[in-house]
């Protein structure tokens, strides 16, 4: 709780960690826009696709010109300035860099980079949690091999759910339960990139006015961020999956005690201690009041009665018995606090939220009947969406994780709702990203 004061004492000694961003695109552009009003830090350059892209965003987060006159990252380093470029490895490797920020989105292109970080010996913080679904647990095993931090982004919401599950467990509570809230109907998994703005409730002409990427977006509501994101979190809090995939159980935010309780109880989880992610739309379409949405959520157990009598004498909002209490965030605030990441793995060496073991898995899975030949196009494409499975499950039927599923032709038929195995495809396995994934399942305890 004491962050923001370690930050001004670095600036008053004129320390400040210095920051290597690779990636200005949406979620990148949020950070920087709060990047001049933090103390204490210094980004020293962008790698990006597009430097002259980035240098567009900079200006649209207010950016001042005299900013990113750097001419390298040298210069940047003298003059406490910033330099753009395409050169990733450069700003990796530059010897004054503490904090990488991978900011890609490219699951493949961002476990690069991660492992470029982690042989210099420089902590990261990754954004990308698309990588981190398929081998976020063997990238914490080297991260703590080379002796840095790597962790998930705060402003995220597994990192902010790994906040709430740390919390109650510091206080002594058991979870129950814990995850984020979505919009979601059973069909949305089929969405593609056309009919995303309908399903969404945005016009094609608000859309494009946003300079909105329908695929992103489709990534969220076809379920595979869900998926994604919840798996994030049961590796780094040890929760458990549900065995056939996310419920999305409709709640209001008053309601989620009522379904996030065992079956046995009246609600919908297989057991205690366990990930789910709350629906903000009935099961017939219709929105619900004050939903958790763009929020997240933890569930957890008064184990006596003296602790159920506390709830009730101070107006906690339980399920009926009295036993189970949420806590909550309703709103998520995306890249505007990704610096909670960065001065906590600078200044304390502590991960806001890391693989702590292998237990979930988002599998690959088929929107529409595909045929020998077809590409497989990734999250929020046309082709599959993700699955959300117990690691066990995913190992045993040699499950494709969704974040491999990009630019992967299909080598024999696949049914609508059936996911893919490593059979089905024709993989390229000289990839890093590849090569580490099939090494984490090789070695890996499952959890």
């Amino acid at each position: 709780m004491n962050l923001h004061a370690k930050l001004l004492q670095r600036a008053a000694e004129n320390r400040p960690i210095r920051i290597g961003l690779i990636g200005a695109g949406k979620f990148g552009s949020m950070y920087l826009a709060q990047i001049p009003r933090t103390p204490g830090v210094h980004l020293v350059g962008i790698a990006d696709l597009s430097p002259d892209n980035a240098r567009t965003n900079l200006a649209r987060v207010g950016w001042e010109a005299e900013r990113l006159m750097a001419s390298s990252l040298d210069d940047a380093v003298k003059n406490g300035t910033t330099h753009v470029g395409d050169d990733w490895q450069s700003l990796v490797r530059h010897p004054a860099v503490d904090v990488i920020v991978e900011c890609t989105g490219s699951p493949l292109h961002a476990v690069d980079h991660i492992l470029e970080a982690f042989a210099q010996r420089k902590h990261v913080v990754n954004v990308t949690v698309e990588a981190d679904a398929f081998c976020g647990p063997l990238l914490a095993t080297r991260a703590q091999t080379a002796g840095v931090v790597y962790s998930l982004a705060f402003g995220d919401q597994p990192a902010l759910i790994c906040d709430l599950v740390d919390w109650a467990r510091t206080c002594g509570f058991p979870v129950v339960a814990a995850g984020r809230g979505h919009k979601w109907l059973p069909h949305f998994c089929e969405s593609t990139p056309e009919t995303v703005w309908g399903y969404y409730g945005l016009t094609p002409e608000q859309a494009e006015r946003g300079g909105l990427n329908p695929k992103m977006f489709n990534s969220f509501l076809d379920g595979s961020k869900p998926s994604i994101e919840s798996t994030a979190v049961s590796n780094a809090t040890g929760l458990g999956v549900p065995s056939n995939g996310l419920l999305y159980p409709p709640a209001s935010v008053e309601d989620i005690p009522y379904v996030t309780r065992p079956i046995s109880e009246g609600g919908v989880l297989e057991r205690k201690g366990m990930v789910e992610v709350i629906s903000s739309l009935e099961t017939d379409g219709r929105k619900i009041p004050y939903d958790i949405r763009m929020g997240v959520w933890v569930t957890v157990e008064a184990e006596t009665d003296y602790i159920k009598n506390c709830f009730e004498e101070y107006n906690a909002h339980t399920d009926p018995s009295g036993r189970y209490f949420t806590l909550y965030k309703r709103w998520h605030l995306i890249g505007l606090e990704v610096g909670v990441s960065v001065a906590s793995v600078a200044l304390r060496n502590e991960p806001t939220g890391v693989a702590m073991g292998w237990n979930a898995d988002v599998v690959a899975t088929a929107k529409r009947d595909l045929k020998p030949g077809d590409m497989l196009d990734g999250e929020g494409g046309y082709t599959v969406w993700g699955k959300l499975l117990p690691a066990a499950t995913s190992k045993r039927m040699g499950g494709v994780p969704l974040g491999l599923a990009h630019g992967v032709k299909v080598v024999r038929p696949v049914a609508k709702g059936q996911s893919l195995t490593w059979d089905d495809v024709a993989m390229d396995t000289s990839t890093h990203a590849y090569k580490i994934r099939r090494e984490m399942e090789a070695t890996s305890v499952l959890g």
